[in-house]
């Protein structure tokens, strides 16, 4: 773990105003409980390697931000992060974008520029491998596959991804809710295309008008995003077995905790459905783990990376779900960092509810980022530094750091030159990233594909069970009208209309829901703030 040299290196001379500055700054980032070395303050253009920049650990459940732009070492701090993280018996979670995180499981190697930077601040450098998971959407990927069923996403984050609207994405509950009632298990895609398949044809109009407000259109256009998506080759992302969070929150043999790397790669050009699949990850932490207030340090520290692309084209209902999510999984123990190019790529909602920001570099070359950098300089507490400049020259490998202290005030803003990783600042060989997944235990669980009977398999057996027309009865013969003595034609008696209790009492909704009274009471449908449905582990 990179530390603080046992004799802080001599600051370089500062004038009266960088010393107070960094008195302030030195008490500020002071911590009695274990923290994250984040680097030296920077005053007067010198690093003061006697002046680090730190982060608590009892401060990580309060979330946080990573911005800057292309460049400027938005992933070396996640990986130093991650590392200390790691060191300290904190189990992460990466969502590795471009492929760069695979280095966390080999050793760094030194060069000159390193040591040159691990002596400016202050940091005794030593090339170290983390022990890492590498996890794959789907097996898209040389990791472990991880799915989901379509029951536990839920509609919510699955609208999200086929881009339906408010209407769809509220058919599609109710088709959910029809999934539930009726005992149909919904593992994958075809599980949810035969549901709706049965529900706009000939046998199951009728079950269709019982859901209200279901129209066969809507029915038939989600449908149709359902096929694209599944020809798209989206089928691989849901089924069995089931990736059950809590592998997450392990730790080595050494006591380290473990790093789980999802790999994403494979599937960049499919970016709804990889950031609505972590925050499904996210919204299954949230079901599963108690209540635990503020720990001296998280149970797990999720890393969003490519925030944007969760919040892009996304309803305010969604963001709604993401911030409370955000807010109440923090008394989990769990802390959640967006990592995104600007905070503007975050709803301020959701922004107000990140208490540590890691600031790098930010551009103005076009009138909307200029706007863009006022408004980032204005979130920030009062500070000496001229933040709308410094913001447009930090150098690589800089950020301006503010986070909350262990008593939860926010600390003095502090630029700061950033420790070095001490894994390899590049991807692991192929053969490294291929032992770790050939000796996890993760492999035997996961790796293989279930498919046992569900929506899909009980719909077609309710199909071929059903009657052909030539097995059908004929219909009963008419029954001559009567008629009276007279020989007059009996007049018909007008048909009394139903009340409204009648109508309700003789509805098929309500004969439905009657039938199906026994199963659902003491049976337990649990929806979290995203609708995903709680499982049984």
């Amino acid at each position: 773990m990179p530390s603080v040299t046992d004799k802080a290196t001599e600051s370089p001379a500062t004038t009266p105003a960088g010393s107070a500055q960094l008195d302030a700054i030195r008490a500020g980032y002071a911590s009695e409980g274990a923290a994250l070395h984040l680097g030296a303050a920077v005053v007067d253009g010198h690093a003061h390697a006697d002046a680090p920049v730190r982060l608590p650990l009892s401060s990580l459940n309060r979330h946080g931000l990573v911005a800057g732009a292309t460049g400027t070492g938005k992933t070396k701090t996640l990986q130093l992060m991650a590392e200390q993280l790691s060191a300290q018996g904190v189990p992460v979670f990466l969502a590795d974008i471009k492929g760069d995180l695979s280095g966390m499981a080999s050793p760094g190697v030194p060069n000159e520029k390193l040591a040159a930077r691990s002596a400016d601040v202050g940091q005794q450098w030593a090339p170290t491998a983390y022990p890492t998971e590498f996890l794959s959407l789907g097996g898209l990927g040389t990791g472990i596959p991880v799915r989901a069923t379509i029951t536990s996403f839920g509609p919510t984050l699955l609208a999200k991804v086929l881009g339906l609207n408010d209407t769809q994405e509220s058919s599609l509950g109710l088709v959910f809710h029809y999934a539930d009632k009726n005992g149909l298990a919904l593992l994958d895609l075809k599980d949810l295309r035969a549901v709706i398949s049965h529900l706009t044809s000939d046998e199951g109009k009728a079950e269709l008008k019982a859901l209200g407000g279901l129209s066969s259109a809507t029915a038939g256009v989600i449908l149709r995003e359902l096929i694209t998506f599944s020809d798209q080759g989206a089928d691989v992302f849901f089924g069995e077995p089931e990736f059950d969070t809590a592998d997450l929150l392990r730790t080595a043999g050494d006591g380290r905790g473990m790093v789980t790397c999802l790999e994403l790669p494979a599937v960049q050009d499919r970016p709804q459905l990889f950031s609505t699949f972590l925050m499904w990850l996210l919204a299954d932490l949230f079901h599963d783990l108690p209540e635990v207030g503020d720990l001296d340090k998280p149970k797990l520290v999720f890393f969003f990376d490519e925030a944007h692309l969760l919040f892009d084209e996304a309803s305010k209902a969604f963001q709604d779900a993401i911030e409370q999510t955000v807010r109440l999984i923090r008394s989990k123990g769990v802390g959640v960092f967006f990592v995104t190019q600007s905070p503007k790529d975050v709803p301020s909602d959701v922004l107000a509810q990140l208490g540590n920001r890691v600031q790098h570099a930010l551009r103005a070359f076009t009138p909307d980022d200029a706007k863009a950098l006022k408004a980032a300089v204005s979130t920030y507490p009062h500070t000496d530094y001229d933040l709308s400049e410094l913001l447009t020259t930090l150098g690589t490998g800089e950020a301006v750091v503010t986070v909350l202290s262990e008593k939860g005030a926010p600390t003095p803003v502090a630029w700061t030159r950033m420790v070095a990783p001490q894994s390899l600042m590049a991807p692991s060989d192929e053969a490294v990233v291929a032992q770790a997944v050939a000796a996890s235990p993760l492999a035997q669980t996961y790796a293989a594909v279930a498919d046992r009977e569900s929506a899909y398999e009980k719909l077609q057996a309710r199909l071929a069970a059903a009657p052909t027309p030539e097995e059908e009865p004929a219909p009963a013969p008419a029954r001559a009208p009567r008629r009276e003595e007279s020989g007059a034609p009996a007049r018909r008696q007008p048909k009394e209309e139903p009340g409204m209790v009648e109508q309700v009492v003789q509805s098929s909704a309500f004969r439905s829901m009657l039938r199906s009274a026994g199963t659902v009471i003491g049976r337990e449908i649990t929806r979290s703030i995203f609708g995903t449905a709680r499982r049984r582990r």
